[in-house]
């Protein structure tokens, strides 16, 4: 099998020219994962298309295109074209019901909606990468994905990157909600028992959470 890429927690595989191959590096069962993107192909939301799915395994469509982070590298992309992609992301997942039907109106969050988990495609931006995903507040989903991008803005490891985050961030923070205060401190807590983030980041955690901006009440804004 051919390495195509490798993440912090994963490594994937191409399986020819339609299927890839991603396998946890800790062992983590995919089984949860897979019936989650089968559901979410089902309401019609973007994922790839999942083949099969066996212990820390998990086969799935092979996506054409790039991800938005590598879109917005090559300066193909800019902030607020993909500040609106994730927003629309963001709010077509959580209009939909969630698998368990849950009165108390908690909807799927991915709580890892960034760039470099949205692809390009040809059919349109494709979100993947839903390990982390559970039923929940939607607002704990938009405090994620800003505190993930407030924290690139401060990596002084990759200032290209960073620099490109400080416009992504400031699109973003016009084009989502803002998150409520009890919203991101969970997220701040939950990226502090992250085991990925390096003593770097977990430094500069209180520093990026200072960035993000938080509705003046505890209820969650509307989009």
């Amino acid at each position: 099998m051919e390495l195509i890429a490798s993440g912090r927690d994963c490594d994937v595989y191409a399986l020819g020219p339609d299927r890839v191959l991603r396998r946890s590096r800790h062992g983590r069962d995919a089984g949860r994962e897979a019936a989650l993107m089968r559901y979410l192909a089902e309401a019609g939301f973007p994922v790839p298309k999942v083949h099969d799915a066996s212990g820390p395994d998990l086969v799935m469509e092979r996506l054409d295109g790039e991800t938005l982070l590598a879109s917005f590298l090559a300066g193909t992309t800019d902030p607020t074209t993909g500040a609106a992609i994730l927003a629309e992301l963001h709010e077509r997942l959580h209009a939909l019901p969630p698998p368990s039907a849950d009165p108390s109106g908690a909807r799927i969050i991915h709580l890892d909606l960034h760039p470099d988990n949205v692809m390009l495609t040809s059919r349109g931006p494709v979100l993947f990468d839903w390990a982390n995903a559970i039923e929940g507040s939607p607002d704990r989903d938009v405090a994620m994905t800003l505190l993930i991008m407030a924290q690139v803005t401060l990596w002084t490891h990759e200032p290209a990157l960073a620099e490109i985050a400080v416009d992504g961030f400031a699109a973003l923070r016009s084009a989502l909600p803002p998150p409520s205060p009890g919203a991101l401190a969970w997220v701040v807590d939950m990226r502090r028992a992250n085991p990925t983030m390096t003593p770097t980041e977990l430094t500069q955690l209180d520093q990026a959470a200072a960035l993000v901006p938080t509705a003046s009440t505890e209820a969650t804004a509307p989009y």
